[in-house]
Order: structure tokens, then sequence, then C-alpha cells
């Protein structure tokens, strides 16, 4: 029974990588060095909804994969860091064993660190190894909205998926 387990949960990230790549894809906002999108509404939904591995991997491969298809390759590695570890630190802080909705107080944190990492994280990486720190500025208002924003409807589609199909949180990893 366990290996079936392991098999759906396997399954699952595959779907939700996915589903990341669709949501950096489908809606792009051209800036200087990139796009702004949508990707963080589904790495906060899967983050809240499915756990911390689920989003590390969900939320790396997917970013990356979007980057390498959308020609945007030296991205790529970039984005597989910074959403990664995105989606593995906004679970780990709202992460309850009890199966208790996190306080409101770790939500406010969670959206805190999912703002400083993905804005702080584009800004040092794409500073190093791709443009100079002023390029690289000019990035941080669009990546402050976009994550921002990102979470605040990744939460609302999470508290709205665990009302709607409560056992959705077996599934988290």
């Amino acid at each position: 029974m366990q290996q079936n387990r392991n098999a759906l949960k396997v399954a699952v990230v595959a779907v939700l990588t996915a589903v990341v790549v669709v949501f950096t894809m489908v809606v792009r906002i051209p800036t200087a060095k990139g796009y702004l999108n949508l990707c963080d509404v589904a790495i906060a939904f899967i983050a809240f909804t499915f756990g911390p591995w689920s989003a590390f991997i969900a939320a790396g491969l997917g970013t990356a994969l979007a980057d390498l298809i959308s020609g945007y390759a030296q991205w790529a590695p970039i984005s597989f860091l910074v959403h990664g570890l995105e989606g593995l630190l906004v679970a780990l802080i709202v992460r309850q064993r009890t199966g208790t909705e996190a306080s409101f107080l770790r939500k406010l944190l969670a959206g805190v660190v999912c703002i400083a990492t993905v804005t702080l994280g584009y800004f040092a990486l794409s500073t190093l190894f791709i443009s100079t720190a002023s390029v690289a500025a000019a990035e941080i208002p669009g990546n402050l909205a976009q994550s921002g924003v990102g979470f605040v409807l990744g939460l609302g589609v999470s508290i709205a998926v665990k009302r709607a199909y409560p056992p959705v949180r077996s599934l988290a990893w």
C-alpha cells in the first residue's frame, strides 16, 4: 500500500510541475531582462497545500523548464534555485503537524519570506551571473509585485481547494 501512495505522490508532483510551467508561460509581462508571470500563484498554492518537498520540486523544476522552453535558458538555474527555495521555505513556515490551519502570523511571515526570497534571490544571482547591480535593481519592483500578488492569490486558491476537497491534505509531502 505504501508503494502505491509513493507512486501517487510522484504523479502529483509531476502534475504540479506542469501546473507551474503553465502558470509561468501563459501570462507573461515583458521586462528589461525577462518577464513577470503568475508562477508564484502556483508555487504558493502548492506550498500551502502539498508541503515542502512537493513545493521545492514543482517550483524549481517548473520555473526552470518554463525558462528553457521560453528561450531564457540563462535564467533556468537561477529560477530553479530561487523558486525552489521559495516553495520550500513557505511550506516549512506554514507546516502544521496537527492538521490545523497555520496561524495568521505564520502566513504573514511566509508571505514576507516569499517576497524576500524571490526579490533578493533574483537580485543577488542575476548580479553575480547575468548583469550588473543597477540592471538587476531595476527588476526589484516587478519581483516584489509578482511574488506578493502571487502569494496572496495562491493562499486564496489553497484555502478554496482545501474546503472543496479536504482529502487533498493527505497528498502533502
